[in-house]
């Protein structure tokens, strides 16, 4: 049986644990917070990030990274900005890596897969990204995701390991259209939150998705992704989950800008992160860099830079009249 080790102890890190442990199979879990490590072990609940969720006896927590070598495959959950200190921390070697983490690092521009290859030249990458709130992974309620590797039989095999009777992956190749949907639906779903906030109405917010996506889509293709991927679980699928409920960080961080909050305040008062309020400014940087016109990934850096929802909705609303294709 593959060997399952899990680099986070938040509220992913804790669920994606809880779905490997599924059975009763045994789950190494790396947290840096020790009372999160303590309560695992001693109460089996993650009263920091998943409350009031028994999790499985099988996950057993340390804060010892080294522990976690000689596994079959680690997942790793760890904040985008945070991959490279913690896989350099971790030993590694060629274990796989499974990479659930959403976002671009700030100052590189690199994806999450890229800061890994860096990291651990010979560790195989795969990706595991989709439309999933933590708490409701953790309950057991119905989920599916993609799992994007290049190598088919790795991918069987981390598509097996994980598979439960609640929780279906399903198989892609494209480990980039995969990183890409999960790091620029972060961007838009602040921008979401935004029209919540401000009251622009459901009307907005649909047209904010869609235009959304032709961003996001554009993108991905610049950067070598498949359509298809984007269109689907890892892309259009989370897109539309994390742009419509205060459940997601980045939405509920969009609702505060949208009332006229300061996006400073708002971040410092926050025990989890908001990926996509680190992924917007180096996103539109490397729009910028492939020649890829993103006007909703922009409006939303101006919102995170202090500028007023009115002024931004009504900047976006005035933009040329063109073809819904460009």
């Amino acid at each position: 049986m593959m060997r399952i080790g899990v680099l986070g102890g938040g509220a992913w890190g804790t669920a994606l644990a809880q779905v490997a442990a599924h059975g009763g199979r045994e789950v190494l879990l790396w947290a840096r917070e020790p009372e999160v490590v303590e309560a695992i072990n001693r109460d089996h609940l993650n009263p920091l990030f998943l409350n009031d969720i028994p999790l499985s006896t099988s996950i057993v927590a340390t804060t010892d990274p080294g522990r976690m070598r000689d596994l079959d495959a680690l997942l790793v959950v760890v904040p985008a900005q945070h991959v490279a200190a913690i896989l350099s921390a971790t030993p590694v070697g060629t274990t796989p890596l499974v990479l659930c983490a959403k976002g671009i690092e700030a100052g590189t521009r690199r994806l999450v897969g890229e800061v890994a290859r860096t990291a651990h030249p010979a560790a195989p990458i795969a990706v595991l990204s989709g439309p999933t709130f933590a708490h409701e992974v953790a309950r057991g309620l119905p989920t599916a995701v993609t799992l994007a590797c290049e190598d088919d039989d790795l991918r069987g095999a981390l598509m097996e390991r994980l598979a439960a009777p609640h929780f279906r992956p399903y198989a892609s190749s494209d480990v980039t259209g995969a990183e890409i949907g999960g790091a620029v639906k972060n961007v838009l779903a602040i921008g979401c939150g935004v029209v919540e906030g401000a009251g622009l109405g459901q009307n907005a917010r649909a047209a904010l998705i869609a235009r959304g996506f032709a961003e996001m889509t554009r993108f991905g293709l610049a950067r070598g992704a498949r359509a298809e991927t984007l269109a689907g679980l890892s892309g259009l699928g989370d897109l539309v989950l994390t742009c419509s409920s205060t459940s997601s960080r980045n939405f509920s961080l969009g609702v505060g800008l949208g009332r006229g909050e300061i996006a400073a305040t708002l971040l410092a008062d926050r025990r989890t992160v908001a990926e996509g309020a680190f992924t917007a400014p180096v996103l539109r940087q490397a729009a910028a860099d492939a020649g890829v016109d993103m006007p909703v990934t922009e409006a939303v850096c101006r919102l995170l830079e202090g500028a007023p929802a009115a002024q931004v909705v009504g900047d976006l609303l005035a933009r040329p009249l063109r073809d819904e294709g460009r």
